[in-house]
């Protein structure tokens, strides 16, 4: 089954041109660059100073996930959002060279390590990759963190199996109809193959690279529908890799578009095309940009409702009275790929992924979506949303909003002194 659409849009510009290298990120040349220097700098002072608060809140034990009703909520080094809050304190570091946040990054450090053996979860990459992956970037400590790399790598490996070609999310656990997974892939997976292709390249094992390649192309085959939206999970049968069903865990129905897995696709498919130059990729991150920044039911401030189809929801849905909450973390995610993308494309598309993005920061930037100083208990950004399903997490603020847009502003400040998008 091939995925190949004409389309039609706004970004219809410049598809059919050639891919660059991704060995080298391109200048963005002509693009003209929305933000300056004083936005960028006092919205990432800010977050230092919001994210210094946070440390001196919680406790030695606490690796923080939200906060709620007056109260911090962590959920442990082996939760998914383990290795955000070491990230986003790593990525202040490299701001401010600010000393402290390089030893509280370290004392977190230190609690997450464990996790490099655990190979229960999916989600190792966000664990260990947006955290001591960027302690080894900023720190050169390779001794000990390129060990702690490949372990996890290793333990990640083990969830890979040959006949669905993916790896595996979740080991139990029913879908909305009642019935048990078998072997579900869900959508976030796309953000761990980073994790695999840098420590491919670290060892010079190139089975991690290939797991990486294998589930990248077995996810645009299988969780893409024609108009390039996905679905969240699709579920296997790990005999044979044919497909059971598709589902929805954390969107508003089984066919919505959760907008969440939307960005985590688009920024996915964008670093699958850094890491292996396969123009494929480059492609299907476009068609993703195309579908997500033209869909009518996107907000004008670009911050997204939590399901892309929320307005499709009937009186009689259970998630009715929540249809019209936004997702700052959807947001987060989405314009940190956008200015990488836009270094991988020209002319008027690249401006246009670098444009909206510049919105999308603006927009998280101001009111009602940044905190104050001391507000929401230290984290930088309000009003993500976990899952309305699960009813967890929901309009609150979210480390991992917080990490991605930390990561945007670094990037964009990057661009402004010249410099490429990504630092590895």
């Amino acid at each position: 089954m091939k995925i190949q659409h004409y389309i039609t849009g706004a970004l219809i510009i410049g598809l059919g041109m050639q891919g660059i290298s991704c060995s080298s990120q391109r200048n963005l040349g002509t693009v003209k660059l929305g933000l300056d220097k004083e936005f960028v700098h006092s919205n990432l002072a800010d977050a230092h100073k919001q994210i210094a608060y946070l440390a001196a809140s919680i406790n030695e034990s606490d690796m923080p996930t939200t906060y709620k009703d007056g109260k911090y909520v962590n959920w442990g080094s082996s939760w998914w959002c383990s290795g955000f809050y070491p990230g986003t304190v790593l990525y202040l570091y490299e701001y401010t060279k600010d000393e402290k946040l390089l030893t509280e990054a370290k004392r977190k450090l230190k609690q997450l390590e464990k996790e490099k053996n655990n190979k229960g979860t999916h989600d190792l990459g966000f664990m260990l990759y947006c955290s001591f992956g960027n302690a080894l970037r900023l720190t050169g400590d390779s001794a000990a963190y390129k060990e702690i790399l490949s372990a996890g790598a290793a333990s990640l490996a083990t969830r890979f199996h040959e006949a669905p070609k993916t790896i595996r999310s979740w080991d139990g656990g029913k879908n909305w109809d009642g019935q048990p997974w078998t072997y579900p892939v869900i959508i976030d997976n796309m953000m761990n193959l980073e994790f695999l292709t840098e420590v491919s390249k670290m060892t010079g094992d190139k089975r991690y690279r290939d797991i990486a390649v294998q589930h990248a192309n077995t996810t645009m085959i299988n969780h893409y529908r024609k108009d390039y939206s996905s679905y969240h999970v699709v579920d296997y049968n790990p005999k044979d890799g044919n497909i059971i069903s598709r589902k929805t865990a954390q969107g508003a129905f089984d066919e919505s578009a959760w907008a969440r897995g939307q960005s985590w696709g688009l920024y996915g498919y964008t670093m699958m095309y850094r890491e292996t130059g396969d123009k494929k990729y480059l492609e299907q991150a476009r068609h993703i940009a195309q579908f997500y920044l033209n869909h009518p039911n996107l907000p004008k401030d670009l911050i997204p409702y939590w399901d892309m189809d929320q307005n499709k929801l009937t009186p009689d849905s259970k998630y009715y009275s929540q249809k019209d909450l936004r997702d700052v973390s959807t947001a987060s995610v989405t314009a940190s790929a956008l200015l990488e993308l836009a270094q991988y494309t020209t002319g008027s598309e690249s401006q246009l992924y670098i444009s909206k993005a510049e919105q999308m920061l603006r927009s998280l930037s101001s009111k009602p979506y940044k905190a104050d100083y001391k507000e929401a208990g230290g984290y930088v950004l309000k009003h993500s949303v976990g899952s309305i399903p699960h009813k967890t997490e929901v309009d609150v603020p979210l480390t991992y909003a917080d990490y991605y847009y930390v990561e945007a502003l670094v990037r964009y400040d990057r661009l402004l002194r010249g410099e490429k998008v990504i630092k590895q």
